[in-house]
């Protein structure tokens, strides 16, 4: 049997499938991606491969099949879906998509579906090209037929799990715990040298177990379930530190933002001369390598173009001249930011307008970038006892982890300037730019798209004016006590017809109540952003201690509402008639605290003593 030697796990046995695969022009590509993009201009060591973490990938996917005790069938299913699962990534690891996200007209569009993210191109490939390869067909028409077998490979390889009977099969591959992160995270952290904290494969992979038909963390004493938190705790740990030590260094996302910016102006001129940029763009998932990217760029590109990809090339990037973060942003900035990020039209927007009015008065030619972590652990079930429960429930510290990431933003100015002092100095005025500029992106995110994130602030900024009062110097707040009221609230929202689109999120009541994994995401950036106070409390049931959290509005929450209430003038009132109907159903509890410790100035315009309803 072939193997491959790896620098982490030693010997990798590969079938003979895997090999054919391995040997397909399709995977030969990932061979020459590197996996961390541009890192290795900070850290020298970090050249490794998309191909190596394909490998690395299969390798545990292969752990965690065998310790769930799968039979033979789903192993090589499972194997093969890791193997493949970056196979549609895009050379120099996102930086195309951020392209794609900030210039929609360069999206390709494939059997009328717009593609934008690398899992679509995944997806595609797997479905698409290797049943039509003879030899490698001919060896998985046992399982039913090549085009069946590989469309669910596909579904498994892109964490498809609505799309499969059994949705372990893509949780393996693509789940909050799973084979792809575990990679990565050993991986990375052996390349770049940075120590990103311990994961424990073992230990996690003996941890995980079946249970209706999805994947879950559990043990069956009670140490047994303690030693599974405290792996996954650990693996979360790393994934927080890989945020902060690797992806929002200063120099990798200073290298980062030069090579975007050095491809979208040879996208630009590519454009102009009327050549067909959408199947140019296709081909950088599908074909192109890095250095095919490169040659792009200096083939297409313009005099600035060049000097960026040149100065690349010769390690010599821009240094940062400013660097804002959520320790250095206020609240309500911070949650302008993180909506602005992830709109790249409006991120676009925001990055070259601060950096034209920076140039403008200081005379110096900047980049600026805005980078927010992704990715927020979200789904992982455990068992306790006979019950099932979120892991971040059960975990304060995957609570606080949680957190950790969801907060995680980073606003940089780049420049080659060698007067690097007058930039500096120049910060103050800069974040007083970025306070200026971000309402008003806001406003032209909700003239093109809807916002969720603020149809649920909304929520929480009725109930606060539906059951709070002041007197005498002191507030009394509503403390909600379920969050699965809180689901519940946007998913019934959801079905007034003009508040269909502000409320779009997806439910499933798999869990026993109606669960939306974006919804949770939402909350926890309203946490992060310093909108919403997360409480912890704790409570017994059959004879174990649990826990819940609890939420409250903060100051700059409500002043955060107050400024987009003009904005959802009708969709406030539906909200409000809706609340007032069902409030005596919302569980809470009262928060009194004095008025001057809450805020600095409430502004309701209500009477003191009296109810906002």
């Amino acid at each position: 049997m072939p193997s491959v030697i790896d620098p982490i796990y030693g010997r990798v046995e590969i079938s003979e499938l895997e090999q054919l695969i391995i040997n397909t022009p399709e995977m030969a590509r990932l061979r020459r991606i590197q996996q961390l993009g541009l890192a290795d201009l900070a850290f020298p060591g970090a050249n490794h491969t998309r191909f190596e973490h394909s490998v690395g990938t299969l390798f545990i996917a292969d752990k965690i099949a065998r310790a769930l005790g799968l039979p033979q069938e789903e192993i090589v299913k499972v194997r093969l879906a890791a193997l493949l699962h970056d196979i549609g990534h895009c050379a120099f690891s996102h930086v195309v998509e951020s392209v794609l996200k900030r210039n929609p007209l360069y999206q390709p569009v494939i059997d009328g579906r717009k593609f934008v993210k690398h899992e679509m191109f995944t997806r595609y490939i797997i479905s698409n090209s290797f049943h039509a390869k003879p030899e490698i067909a001919g060896r998985v028409e046992a399982f039913g037929g090549a085009v069946p077998f590989f469309d669910e490979i596909a579904k498994m390889a892109t964490g498809d799990v609505d799309a499969l009977s059994k949705p372990y099969l893509a949780q393996i591959i693509s789940n909050d715990i799973d084979a792809d992160r575990i990679d990565f995270l050993l991986r990375d952290s052996y390349h770049t040298g940075v120590s990103l904290g311990l994961v424990d494969v073992d230990q996690i992979v003996g941890s995980l177990t079946l249970g209706n038909g999805r994947m879950i963390l559990g043990g069956s004493a009670s140490y047994d379930e303690d030693m599974s938190m405290i792996a996954a705790e650990s693996m979360l740990i790393a994934r927080a530190h890989h945020y902060s030590a690797i992806i929002h260094n200063p120099e990798t996302q200073g290298a980062r933002v030069m090579l975007l910016h050095a491809l979208e102006k040879a996208l630009t001129n590519y454009e102009r001369s009327g050549k067909d940029i959408k199947k140019t763009v296709s081909g950088f998932f599908t074909i192109y390598n890095d250095g095919d990217l490169m040659n792009f760029i200096e083939a297409n590109g313009d005099a600035g173009a060049k000097k960026l990809i040149m100065n690349i090339r010769n390690a010599s990037i821009c240094n940062a001249v400013s660097r804002f973060t959520q320790k250095s942003l206020n609240p309500r900035t911070r949650m302008a930011l993180s909506t602005i990020a992830r709109n790249g039209v409006a991120k676009k927007m925001f990055e070259v307008e601060l950096a034209k009015r920076f140039a403008i008065k200081y005379g110096a030619p900047v980049l600026v970038d805005l980078d927010v972590a992704s990715g927020i652990p979200k789904s992982t079930r455990v068992k306790t006892g006979d019950e099932e429960g979120f892991f971040y429930d059960e975990s304060a510290l995957a609570n606080g982890l949680v957190r950790a990431i969801s907060r995680q933003i980073s606003l940089c100015v780049f420049s080659r300037s060698d007067d690097n002092s007058r930039l500096l100095q120049a910060s103050h005025d800069f974040l007083l730019g970025i306070e200026d500029l971000s309402p008003k992106l806001l406003h032209f995110i909700r003239n093109d798209t809807y916002l969720s994130i603020e149809g649920l602030l909304l929520i929480f900024y009725s109930i606060h004016r539906m059951f709070s009062e002041e007197s005498e110097g002191r507030i009394r707040m509503p403390r909600l006590r379920n969050i699965a009221k809180i689901y519940q609230i946007a998913r019934e929202l959801g079905k007034i017809e003009k508040l269909h689109n502000l409320f779009d999120y997806s439910f499933h009541n798999r869990y026993g109540f109606p669960y939306s994994d974006r919804l949770f995401e939402d909350i926890q950036l309203l946490v992060a952003m310093g909108m919403v106070d997360e409480d912890l409390r704790y409570f017994e049931k059959n004879g174990r201690w649990k826990q819940r959290y609890e939420y409250v509005l903060t100051s700059d929450g409500v002043e955060y509402a107050q400024m987009i209430a003009p904005e959802y003038q009708g969709e406030l009132k539906l909200i409000e008639d809706y609340l007032t109907v069902n409030k005596h159903s919302i569980p809470r509890d009262t928060v009194t605290i004095a008025s001057g410790r809450y805020k600095k100035e409430i502004k309701t315009g209500l009477p003191q003593g009296t109810h906002s309803k």
